[in-house]
């Protein structure tokens, strides 16, 4: 099961802040894509979104699937185990 969680912000707010953390390991395509979209439209514009997600066909599929759909990827981190995705909500949605 995936889980939200809401990022401490009770330092100051650097560039690097997420706002949203959401934990898709484990979570087969493309029901990872649909609900990383899902998550960003609920976010304001400017908010940042990190998305943890398997090797594979996710890290190979999710951030091409979010640039089609107006949600461009700012970096894609190996961990080792899983891939750390962080997208920028856009100021406006294709």
């Amino acid at each position: 099961m995936s889980a939200i969680a809401p990022q401490n912000s009770q330092s100051n707010r650097s560039e690097d802040s997420i706002d949203v953390t959401l934990d898709l390991r484990g979570t087969p395509c493309p029901i990872n894509f649909v609900r990383t979209k899902l998550q960003l439209q609920k976010m304001a514009a400017g908010q940042r979104l990190e998305v943890l997600i398997d090797p594979g066909e996710p890290t190979e599929q999710v951030p091409d699937s979010l640039a089609v759909a107006g949600f461009p990827v700012e970096e894609l981190i190996d961990c080792g185990e899983h891939f750390v995705l962080r997208v920028c909500k856009p100021d406006s949605e294709s």
